[in-house]
């Protein structure tokens, strides 16, 4: 098992490797998402924290993902088109990912690792999310329903410390 989330990597929609290691210190919000979910106007509220906190070190990085009723039919280029011109998303894509089964994410297996949702530790729909904490090994779970705004809260205590 991995001791920290910046041992670890993945593929950008644009097909290079980015290591998380390039992020230590900062704290990272991790979602998994889908274009074609009743969810999908998240992207919205993800891309204002990042316009917002990232400039303070919030890293925000969406997890494409088409295991939950095929929600993410694109391919990589579509996926990142959408983004783009529906939500004007700016923060990190990876390439479509697995989040739960034999071939899950490396990323996904250690944030299941180190929280349990309402069913144990199975990711059970798009946009479930993920704050982690600067140190790299604490992790923080929202569940697909949770306002964007409300892990705000969390990561601006985490930049700004208690309001």
């Amino acid at each position: 098992m991995t001791d920290s989330i910046y041992d670890l990597s993945f593929t950008s929609n644009a097909g290079e490797e980015v290591p998380l290691e390039q992020f230590r210190g900062r704290p990272m919000l991790i979602v998994n998402t889908a274009s074609k979910c009743g969810l999908t106007p998240q992207y919205r509220g993800l891309q204002e924290i990042y316009s917002e906190l990232g400039p303070e070190g919030l890293v925000v990085i969406g997890f494409p993902c088409g295991q939950f009723a095929n929600q993410e039919p694109g391919d990589d280029d579509q996926i990142k088109e959408f983004c783009e011109t529906t939500y004007g998303v700016s923060f990190p894509l990876s390439t479509k990912v697995d989040v739960n089964g034999s071939k899950t994410h490396p990323v996904f297996s250690f944030l299941k690792d180190r929280t349990d949702g309402l069913l144990g530790s199975a990711i059970k729909w798009n946009f479930t999310k993920f704050l982690v904490w600067p140190d790299g090994t604490t992790v923080k779970r929202y569940g697909p329903q949770t306002n964007p705004d409300e892990v705000r809260r969390d990561a601006e205590e985490m930049l700004h410390g208690p309001s």
